[in-house]
C-alpha cells in the first residue's frame, strides 16, 4: 500500500493524468501484461493475482480544487487518546493498494505505480501487510489470535460496504477506507498468561470461539454470564468493545500483519498490524467503534496507533475508462 502526495502544481489535470496511467497500469498487471513502458517486462509472466485499488483522500481533491465535491465524512479521524501517530504513517492525498499472492510481482506492480506518476505525484508512506491465505477463520495477527472474522455478509455489502444515492455522484459503487498502523508489544503480551490473553480479547486464542461459546463463526452473546454470575466477556474485552450495539456501525475489516527489521539489531522485533477498513460512512460506522475502544479496551494495553489515514475509494472501471472519472472527467 502506497501513499501519494500530488506535486503543488498537478491540479485537476495532474490527477487525471495520474488515475489515467494507473488505469491503464492496473489492466494490464492484472492480466498479466507489462505496463506500457515497462523497464523489465520479463518479470511480468502471470497476473498473480494482482488487484489495484485506488483512493483519494480530502486533501487530494482540495489541491485538484474538488474539496466542494467531498462526501462529509471524508476528513481525518478525530483525536483518540490511544493514538501517537506518526507524519511517516498518516495521511496522504492518495493512495493504492496492491494485493498479490507473489513477492516477486508484488515488488515489481509497486515499482511501476511509483514510477508511472513521477511527474505528477511522490510516495508520502509506504507499508507492506501479509496475511494467512483462505478464509478470515484462519487468518492470525502476530498476537497469535485469529482477526477478521465477524464481517458482514455478502448480502449486507451493499448498505454497509459501498457508497450509495446518500454519496456523491462520483462514488456511487464506491467506498471509504480507513488505514490504521497499529503497533504491537509482543514481548509483553507473550509475558500474560493465555486465560488473560483471552478475557483481554473475549475469545480463547486457541479457537477463537467467543467466551460466551459456540465456535469462531458465532456471533458473541454479550449477556451471557459464566457460572458465578460474571459476565462471560468482560466489559474491558475486545470483542465487547468492538460490538456494533445499537449504532448500526459494521465495517469490512481487512487486517493485514506487518514485520520490519528493527533499528536497533537488538531487538527482537517490530510488528503490528496494518488495519484496514472499509465501510460506507466513516462518520456514522467507523468512528462510534473506535470512540468505545478507545475508552475501554483492554487490548490497549499491548497496541499503540502510530498511523491514520482516510480516503474515499473510487469505483472500478468499464472498459474504456480511467479511475475517478465521474470525479475528473475523460481524458482528452
Amino acid at each position: 500500500m502506497i501513499a501519494f502526495d500530488l506535486r503543488g502544481d498537478a491540479g485537476i489535470e495532474g490527477l487525471r493524468r495520474t488515475l489515467q496511467l494507473w488505469t491503464d497500469s492496473a489492466r494490464r498487471l492484472s492480466q498479466g501484461e507489462p505496463s506500457l513502458a515497462d523497464p523489465e517486462p520479463e518479470l511480468v509472466q502471470a497476473a498473480h493475482g494482482i488487484t489495484i485499488t485506488v483512493g483519494i483522500g480530502l486533501e487530494g481533491l482540495r489541491k485538484a480544487g474538488l474539496q466542494d465535491r467531498a462526501p462529509a465524512w471524508l476528513k481525518p479521524l478525530p483525536d483518540f487518546a490511544i493514538d501517537a501517530l506518526q507524519p511517516q504513517w498518516s495521511g496522504g492525498d492518495l493512495v493504492v493498494q496492491i494485493g498479490c499472492n507473489d513477492q516477486m510481482a508484488l515488488s515489481h506492480a509497486t515499482r511501476i505505480i511509483i514510477t508511472d506518476v513521477g511527474p505528477f505525484a511522490v510516495p508520502r508512506w509506504r507499508q507492506t501487510g501479509f496475511r494467512t491465505h483462505g478464509e478470515d477463520a484462519k487468518n492470525r495477527n502476530l498476537m497469535g489470535q485469529i482477526d477478521g472474522v465477524g464481517n458482514p455478509p455478502e448480502t449486507d455489502r451493499d448498505v454497509l460496504v459501498w457508497c450509495g444515492e446518500e454519496a456523491p455522484d462520483w462514488l456511487a459503487g464506491g467506498s471509504s477506507m480507513v488505514v490504521r498502523r497499529i503497533e504491537m508489544n509482543l514481548a509483553s503480551w507473550a509475558a500474560l498468561d493465555r486465560p488473560g490473553r483471552d478475557q483481554t480479547i473475549g475469545r480463547t486464542q486457541a479457537t477463537g470461539t467467543p467466551l460466551s461459546g459456540g465456535d469462531v463463526h458465532t456471533t458473541p452473546d454479550l449477556k451471557a454470564t459464566d457460572d458465578n454470575g460474571l459476565l462471560a466477556i468482560p466489559l474491558f474485552a475486545h470483542v465487547r468493545r468492538a460490538n456494533t450495539g445499537t449504532d448500526g456501525g459494521r465495517i469490512l475489516r481487512r487486517p493485514y500483519n506487518y514485520d520490519v527489521s528493527p533499528d536497533d539489531p537488538q531487538q527482537v522485533s517490530e510488528s503490528g498490524l496494518v488495519f484496514i477498513a472499509f465501510q460506507a460512512d466513516v462518520e456514522r460506522q467507523f468512528v462510534p467503534i473506535q470512540k468505545r475502544l478507545d475508552e475501554l479496551d483492554l487490548l490497549n494495553k499491548w497496541t499503540t496507533p502510530i498511523g491514520s489515514a482516510v480516503f474515499a475509494i473510487l469505483p472500478g472501471v468499464a472498459p474504456g475508462e480511467i479511475f475517478g472519472q465521474a470525479l475528473v472527467g475523460a481524458p482528452g
